[in-house]
C-alpha cells in the first residue's frame, strides 16, 4: 500500500509529520487588537469633532473600547497566554 493512502496509525514513524504546536489565536486574543484599534479610531474622531458634545460622546466610546480590550486581555492572561500584539492594519497574525 502506498504511504499516501496508509492510515496515520499504520504509517511508519519516519513518515509521520513532525508535531508542531501552532499557537492558536483565541477570540479574546483577536478582540484585544480590535478594541485597541477601535479606541484609536474613536480618539482620532474625537480630536476632529466640531462640537463638544460630539467630542465627549466619542471619548466615552473610546474609553468603553479600551475597557473591553482590557477585559479580553485579562481573559487571555488568565488562560496563561500573553495576547498577540495587534497590527495597526487590522490583519491578524499567522
Amino acid at each position: 500500500m502506498p504511504a499516501a493512502t496508509m492510515p496515520a496509525a499504520k504509517m511508519p514513524a519516519a513518515k509521520m509529520p513532525a508535531a508542531k504546536r501552532i499557537r492558536r489565536v483565541t477570540l479574546d486574543g483577536q478582540l484585544v487588537g480590535y478594541w485597541e484599534r477601535e479606541a484609536a479610531r474613536l480618539d482620532a474622531l474625537a480630536a476632529e469633532a466640531r462640537f463638544g458634545w460630539q467630542r465627549r460622546s466619542l471619548e466615552r466610546k473610546a474609553a468603553y473600547a479600551r475597557a473591553q480590550g482590557e477585559r479580553s486581555r485579562a481573559r487571555e492572561v488568565a488562560r496563561g497566554r500573553e495576547p498577540v500584539p495587534a497590527e495597526p492594519s487590522g490583519n491578524s497574525p499567522g
